[in-house]
């Protein structure tokens, strides 16, 4: 509910209900408002940045005095300090607000911890996009909690977290800080997060409220372009999951434009939706500098004043990085903008430091130096690492590989002696992780196996100098690991030679460099290749796929990376990861998510290439490398026993799962629904419920996998939720294009009539019926000559021919036959013969 206070008149100090902590949030936060003036209520929905008060890693005291004054600011962040200097400092700000202003309120101390406090010292745990490839809610729990106990010994009580961006172009640089392309596996592991810091005394801010994840070309704060359906129930689908089920108090708005207006002066997106349909009751942060870009961006507003009244009247309350805000005071004090619009804004900030516990406990809880980085975090970043590697590949199970029968290995690649934790954390030096060549040396260390290293080449630069070393090293040794990928920037300290990440950008999926050369000459040595990405994001690498035996993706694994590559290498870790997003074939099959409309992966199914051209594409299959959900693993699981209960709200499912290998692993079964038939295009398939449990050798599990009925669920073009009666196939897999158990249920219906199922009539009498030879041609609905399409005879019960190139048939049947023409990824059509000689069929695509 949007609170309108108006002018006021202050209230004494005398009286000062707000600090009774007794008193509710609401009542607290009214009476504050009142005893604020418009100077401090503005400086309210204001950040301080470490530049207007640090020289350095030191608090300038003077400086803080000059700016802050006496008002009570918002926020205030520290990104360039270390951890240290944040202990020491953000304290000491935190208590010249209590003390040394008029009204003593404290401050919201901010933080970024996307996968880890960015400050020096604090635990680098794997990026999101690692996370997300768990498929380990409880694993998003646990870090979130860790890292609470690092921000509170850091001074910090508010991050700007986490990023739950559902992402559709891959060339986009901030993939890595996503969950992914799936927008129920974001929500599930959004909620677990935010969870994490709620329970610890954090506060967590979700970004980035808005579409996103798909901007125009891949490029950063490019507009994104979808109807109303794709907004909500793709876009928006994390976030009201999170809103509508958890007391988070933060939204971050996003910098980017929604089908032409900017999402941070978006009325609808901010109001309509955000609070009025869900409730938000927090406040809404402006990602940096984003009311400033309304006028120098977007340029929907002619002046910066305007900027701010667009931005405050949509519903965005707190301005960070730029100078709109403080516009606000003429103009009010002038009469052209109503001081409410400031109040309610002030009034959310307020209630949002009442609900967390602000007042009562400013400095957070107290730590200890020596509980950061402490065992049992490095031991979960370690975690999250082991269960995020996917195997993509593994030809004649190559992997794992056994020490006693190796002399030597060669170790090669940009990515095999550097680190790579992605952007938002504070280092990129090798000293504060694990690389991987390092993790192979120590778990090689004594076993006799000779480790050859050579770099080969780097990711940012076409110098092929060095391959003929990597070759020699690969020709020397009985195997080949080959390390390539994507490098990532240091929040506020490393920007040197990166290619990933927030700001950069790729036209093209191919792996940059020269890396493609050095992958190609180490396989023509003929030595046994693996190809391990070290990446942010998937790569095109379809000659990979078709060449090199066995390839992983190991996403951005944080300090303990290599330890956890080299265990999968050789056994000691069973792979269990699973593709949170899927690798197209090429920029140019861009869109390509699993969860397509049954019209987006083309109309002739065809698919060609150089030797056989067809179409959808002519020289290609719109079909991506490896879909969402794909991971192999080194023990083989049975599904089987797919049992269906329907309940009034729900469907619970369950499925036995059985190891028939001989390794004890992690199996992660995953449920798909598809909407069969409803009044708008849906996909042809969307994740509902997974699971990740474990297996030992021969081990039989019965495994739940549940959906409620308002998820079947979709938003009509009109914006409203639609739940509509029908057929609902579910489909049972370990991935997203391997389903394994497939049955229907219906939903909603009344009259059982309609749930008659029409049936092939091959029981008719043919006693007496002439036969005649019928002949035509299969044409699609553009009159396409089909080949290849099966005819079956439903009295003779088998098939009697296929068309020819031509499209063309001839066949001999009884004149009361009825013929059902079918070719994969075509509807089935049925003829009754009727005695007619030619018949002319026309079939219609279809999956």
């Amino acid at each position: 509910m949007v609170f309108l206070l108006g002018r006021v008149s202050l209230v004494p100090l005398q009286a000062q209900p707000y600090k009774n902590a007794k008193l509710s949030p609401e009542l607290r936060a009214v009476d504050l408002l009142q005893r604020m003036n418009l100077e401090e209520k503005v400086a309210q929905i204001r950040h301080i940045h470490s530049g207007h008060i640090f020289d350095g890693q030191m608090l300038n005291e003077e400086k803080l005095k000059d700016f802050v004054q006496d008002k009570c600011w918002g926020f205030v962040e520290g990104f360039p300090l270390t951890g240290e200097s944040c202990h020491q400092h953000l304290h000491r700000i935190q208590e010249y607000m209590l003390k040394h202003t008029r009204l003593g309120i404290p401050i919201f101390t901010i933080g970024e911890s996307l996968h880890g406090s960015v400050h020096e010292g604090s635990v680098i745990y794997p990026q999101n996009i690692a996370l997300a490839a768990t498929f380990n809610p409880s694993l998003a729990y646990q870090k979130s909690a860790g890292i609470s106990a690092e921000l509170h010994y850091q001074g910090i009580r508010q991050v700007l977290g986490p990023c739950i961006d559902v992402v559709r172009d891959m060339r986009w640089g901030r993939v890595e800080e996503s969950y992914g392309e799936d927008p129920f596996l974001n929500a599930i592991l959004a909620c677990e997060e935010v969870r994490g810091y709620l329970d610890n005394g954090i506060s967590p801010m979700l970004k980035h409220y808005g579409p996103h994840g798909n901007p125009t070309g891949g490029l950063n704060l490019a507009s994104v372009h979808c109807g109303i359906g794709e907004l909500h129930d793709v876009y928006l689908y994390p976030f009201k999951r999170v809103i509508t089920t958890l007391p988070i108090q933060a939204v971050m708005s996003t910098y980017n434009s929604w089908n032409r207006i900017p999402n941070s002066a978006s009325y609808y997106l901010l109001t309509e939706v955000l609070r009025r349909r869900w409730g938000f009751g927090g406040y809404v942060y402006s990602d940096w500098g984003a009311i400033d870009m309304l006028h120098t961006f977007h340029h929907t507003a002619s002046t910066l004043s305007e900027a701010a009244v667009q931005a405050l009247t949509a519903g965005l309350d707190v301005e960070a990085s730029s100078e709109c805000y403080p516009y606000l005071v003429p103009l009010i004090e002038q009469g052209k903008v109503d001081e409410a619009l400031v109040d309610t804004a002030v009034y959310r900030v307020l209630l949002a430091k009442f609900r967390i516990g602000l007042f009562e406990n400013p400095y957070g809880k107290v730590v200890q130096a020596d509980q950061l980085h402490v065992s049992e975090n490095r031991q979960l970043a370690r975690r999250i690492a082991d269960e995020s590697v996917v195997l993509l590949k593994n030809d004649g199970d190559l992997l794992p590989l056994v020490p006693s029968k190796l002399k030597s290995i060669a170790v090669i690649g940009p990515n095999a002696d550097q680190v790579q934790f992605g952007d938002y954390t504070w280092s990129r030096d090798n000293k504060d992780g694990v690389t991987p060549l390092a993790g192979i040396r120590s778990l090689l260390a004594g076993t006799g196996v000779q480790v050859r290293y050579a770099k080969g080449c780097s990711i940012m630069s076409l110098d092929t100098t060095n391959i003929a070393a990597a070759v020699a090293a690969a020709r020397a040794s009985d195997v080949a690991v080959l390390f390539c990928g994507s490098a990532s920037a240091s929040l506020a300290r490393n920007y040197r030679e990166v290619n990933c990440g927030e700001g950069f950008d790729l036209t093209d999926l191919s792996l940059s460099g020269a890396q493609e050369k050095l992958i190609r000459d180490v396989h023509a040595t003929g030595k046994p290749l693996i190809l391990v990405m070290v990446t942010g994001k998937p790569f095109s690498i379809p000659w990979e796929k078709k060449h090199v035996p066995t390839i992983l993706v190991q996403w951005y694994a944080g300090e303990q990376g290599g330890n956890a590559v080299a265990d999968i290498l050789f056994g000691k870790t069973v792979p269990s990861g699973r593709l949170p997003v899927s690798f197209p074939q090429s920029a140019g099959h861009l869109p390509a998510h699993y969860n397509y409309l049954p019209t987006d992966h083309g109309y002739y199914r065809q698919p060609g290439s150089y030797e056989v051209p067809g179409r959808d594409y002519v020289f290609s299959s719109p079909e991506p490398l490896w879909a969402f959900g794909h991971g192999l693993s080194y023990t083989v699981f049975d599904y089987e026993d797919m049992k269906i209960e329907q309940r009034e709200d729900s469907i619970m499912l369950s499925v036995c799962i059985r190891n028939i290998g001989e390794r004890a692993g992690q199996v992660v079964p995953q449920l798909y629904v598809r909407d069969l038939y409803s009044s708008v295009v849906t996909p042809v398939k969307q994740l509902k419920a997974f699971a990740k449990v474990f297996l030992k050798p021969k081990e039989t599990i019965e495994v739940s996998l549940n959906v409620a009925i308002q998820d079947l669920a979709f938003t009509n073009n009109q914006g409203k939720m639609v739940l509509e009666s029908g057929d609902f196939e579910l489909q049972v897999g370990d991935s997203s294009d391997k389903i394994f158990l497939r049955d229907t249920v219906q939903i909603g219906f009344q009259d059982t009539t309609y749930q008659v199922k029409e049936t092939v009539l091959d029981t008719m009498n043919s006693c007496g019926e002439a036969v005649i030879t019928v002949k035509g041609i299969v044409r699609d609905t553009q009159a396409t000559p089909i080949q290849g399409v099966n005819i079956f005879s439903t009295l003779q019960k088998k098939i009697l021919v296929v068309t020819d190139k031509d499209g063309k048939y001839e066949i001999k049947v009884q004149s009361n036959d009825i013929l059902i023409f079918h070719k994969k990824n075509y509807l089935e059509e049925k003829i009754f013969v009727n005695g007619k000689p030619s018949i002319q069929i026309t079939i219609r695509n279809g999956i």
